[in-house]
């Protein structure tokens, strides 16, 4: 397997060890197909950032953890890879660590793994829960800076957070929704992926608050722990449409929308107003066909040049902390969508 790079960058660049790259790179018997998959990709990725990268800048390699849908991850994905050649000559190389379900104890012991194995900085989309933030603590311990991505964990040693206002943006959810049905009310399901993840915390509380102190005629149905996945969403979100024949609305904070409007299209009942987060291609499609009425969007690229700069200003020891502003939410619909990068 023809390359330039050290082997070692390689394993970094994969998640795998030394000699489980040197097996694969040299033909060696006894390697799965995947993990001979793996180590072709950080090829083709350590090429891809070797063919941006300009000047004799420090190589600052980060790791970015996420428990998250496909459909968000790919997003994030071309965020930070078109970020990265804004920051030289100080060039980032991202190593990317995504899942669609991960247990604590998994995410933990990955972000255990990447600290000893050794980064200059993990941006982390993850629960908020005590294990998890016992782990941000050991890697700060470390000397391994940690920006929060999208959800926060204000409780953890994390040096930032980047991305929106979550609280503002369900309060503006229920504003819409709120506005859209007026006084005819009606029930709205609301669909978290999973009550352990802060900012879907602050979205729904934001949005009850506003329910409860404007549209009291408007009642709230939640559904959880679905994982922003489809099939997972798409039951939960039949079962709440069989048990209440008043949800005409949908704000979708964790995902699954296609799966959602799907048990609505099955139940053959209308669905009156659907406020969802995220401008991911699943959106985009769903948007443009009318089948949801609002996009709640942040830019994803503000968000990655914030942790970028974060990392940066502890990597090169700065007197002063840059502490990243929360990204502006937009509210997107057909009319004003804009392009994809």
């Amino acid at each position: 397997m023809a390359h330039l790079f050290l082997v070692k960058d390689i394993a970094f660049q994969a998640g795998l060890s030394i000699a489980t790259v040197d097996r694969v790179l040299n033909g060696r018997p006894g390697v799965r197909r995947q993990t001979e998959m793996r180590v072709k990709a950080a090829i083709a990725e350590l090429e891809k950032q070797q063919a941006g990268a300009m000047g004799g800048g420090r190589m600052l390699a980060i790791d970015i953890v996420m428990e998250t849908p496909q459909r968000f991850s790919d997003a994030v994905r071309a965020a930070f890879e078109a970020e990265m050649a804004t920051f030289l000559p100080g060039v980032f190389r991202c190593r990317f660590h995504f899942a669609e379900v991960m247990k604590p104890a998994e995410l933990v012991q990955l972000l255990d793994r990447i600290r000893l194995r050794g980064t200059h900085g993990i941006v982390l989309k993850a629960p908020d829960v005590a294990e998890v933030a016992a782990a941000v603590a050991r890697a700060d311990a470390a000397g391994i800076p940690v920006v929060t991505l999208v959800t926060d964990l204000p409780n953890s040693a994390r040096i930032a957070y980047a991305g929106a206002d979550n609280r503002a943006a369900g309060e503006t959810a229920a504003y819409l929704i709120g506005e859209f049905l007026g006084s005819d009310g009606g029930k709205v399901l609301v669909t978290l992926s999973s009550g352990r993840f802060r900012g879907e915390e602050e979205r729904e509380i934001g949005f009850r608050r506003v329910i409860r102190a404007r549209y009291p005629d408007i009642g709230i149905t939640e559904i959880s722990e679905g994982h922003g996945t489809d099939a997972a969403t798409g039951t939960l979100a039949a079962a709440a449409l069989a048990a209440d024949p008043a949800i005409n609305a949908v704000y979708s904070i964790g995902g699954g929308n296609r799966a959602v409007l799907a048990a609505f299209d099955a139940g053959k009942r209308p669905v009156r107003v659907f406020v969802a987060h995220d401008l991911d291609a699943d959106n985009r499609a769903l948007l443009a066909a009318r089948r949801i009425s609002f996009v709640l969007h942040h830019d994803l690229r503000t968000d990655a040049r914030s942790a970028f700069r974060a990392i940066m200003s502890r990597a090169t020891a700065l007197s002063r902390a840059v502490t990243p502003s929360l990204s502006s939410v937009e509210i997107v619909t057909p009319y004003n969508m804009p392009a994809a990068d």
